[in-house]
């Protein structure tokens, strides 16, 4: 399994934790106000890791996968993610990850579409 991910050349990295097993606890950087909060986790082996964002009280749950290495990238852009704070992670002992923690302009939103053939559309 590789280390950490990586974050694209114009997100600022916060926090980050090396391939580990079990549980752990990572602290982050504040950072500017409007920017997003990046937590990107890179795992492997079979089981899935809870991740849980404080002090913006968000959570999301990766499932990994044996034999195979998998990154899976979230973005925060919730009132409060500017301040410092903690990534808690908790996983089994059979999978192995890591953790980066960034931040970046937030992602624009794509604005709705309407389907050619939906009611809306005539």
């Amino acid at each position: 399994m590789l280390g950490p991910p990586e974050l694209d050349a114009d997100e600022t990295p916060a926090g980050r934790q090396g391939v580990t097993t079990g549980n752990a606890e990572v602290e982050f950087a504040g950072g500017r106000k409007g920017d997003a909060l990046i937590v990107a986790v890179r795992c492997q082996g079979a089981g899935a890791v809870k991740v849980a964002v404080r002090p913006v009280q968000v959570a999301f749950r990766v499932e990994c996968l044996a034999g195979k290495v998998g990154t899976t990238y979230n973005q925060v852009a919730v009132s409060g993610v500017d301040r410092a704070g903690t990534v808690s992670v908790e996983a089994p002992s059979a999978v192995r990850w890591s953790l980066t923690v960034g931040r970046g302009a937030p992602a624009e939103e794509e604005a709705p579409r309407t389907d050619a053939n939906s009611p809306e559309a005539s």
